[in-house]
């Protein structure tokens, strides 16, 4: 997958779609789940930081703070990683999407902004429009065939009767098909011109943003609610009962989501460029 070092063909099977109208479901099995924390882990990873700065930066900090170039790069690690709690269940869900949309995709490929790595505060969300996605086959040409893939991403692993993950993905869908991708690629200019974000360049962002200068392309936006298995059913029932033309609701069933990407996280906090594992 791109810059993250995954082969996004054995992804394949982690999504399998039990549904596909009004809604898409996707129920993750406890066999691809239980591997994720081994599979992601160096890709989940390199969702918040590169390769590169982590054995840039650790090499400087072993120069000037001491410590074993394995201690500093996990301490860099950590230091990029959410808290337990809401935020780091809404990048795990983030993520996820990030992966889903691209094992979709496939085998076109799918290439977009890693938002996590553009956080000012690592206990607070990436600002804007959740998981984008590029796909450009002709590219440097811009054709009609390009296409721009937009998830809003909201996550339930525990049960809170007032939160409504799929109300609030549809709300925030919503806002992102009214003005808030146009706003998130601009964010993403801005931030281009100052620094590098990976694969996604200046002039790929320049083809969605001056869209008269190019063929229209196509827009495709999902509402997106990642909940644990054993709360879906009841998170179902708040299904609006006729589907829209405008955007897609997917539905991602997870078994023991709080379990799972706890696994994950602590998975990603423990590992390094150096083959082994922080201690």
């Amino acid at each position: 997958m791109d810059e993250l070092g995954f082969e996004i063909a054995n992804a394949l099977p982690w999504f399998p779609h039990e549904a596909e109208t009004p809604y898409v479901l996707v129920r993750v099995s406890d066999q691809h789940a239980n591997v994720w924390a081994v599979a992601m882990r160096e890709a989940f990873r390199r969702c918040y930081l590169t390769d590169e700065f982590l054995q840039a930066r650790a090499q400087e900090l072993e120069r000037g703070n001491g410590g074993t170039l394995e201690e500093c790069q996990g301490m860099i690690i950590r230091s990029k990683l959410p808290d337990a709690g809401s935020i780091m269940s809404g990048d795990f869900g983030e993520i996820l999407i990030y992966f889903y949309q691209a094992v979709k995709a496939y085998p076109q490929v799918a290439f977009g902004p890693k938002k996590w790595r553009l956080k000012e505060n690592r206990t607070k969300a990436a600002p804007y429009s959740d998981v984008l996605h590029f796909i450009l086959p002709s590219w440097p040409t811009s054709t009609p065939n390009d296409v721009l893939l937009c998830s809003e991403v909201k996550s339930k692993a525990t049960r809170n009767k007032k939160w409504s993950p799929i109300e609030e993905a549809i709300s925030g869908c919503s806002a992102d098909r009214i003005s808030r991708l146009a706003k998130t690629l601009v964010w993403l200019r801005d931030r281009a011109i100052g620094e590098n974000l990976g694969n996604v360049q200046i002039a790929h962002l320049n083809r969605f943003i001056n869209a008269n200068d190019h063929p229209a392309a196509i827009k495709r936006f999902h509402a997106v609610a990642v909940i644990c298995s054993n709360l879906v059913e009841a998170e179902l029932e708040k299904i609006p009962t006729l589907e829209s033309a405008d955007y897609t609701l997917v539905i991602i069933a997870v078994p023991n989501l709080h379990a799972v990407y706890t696994e994950v996280f602590e998975a990603v906090k423990e590992s390094n460029l150096l083959g082994g594992q922080t201690q």
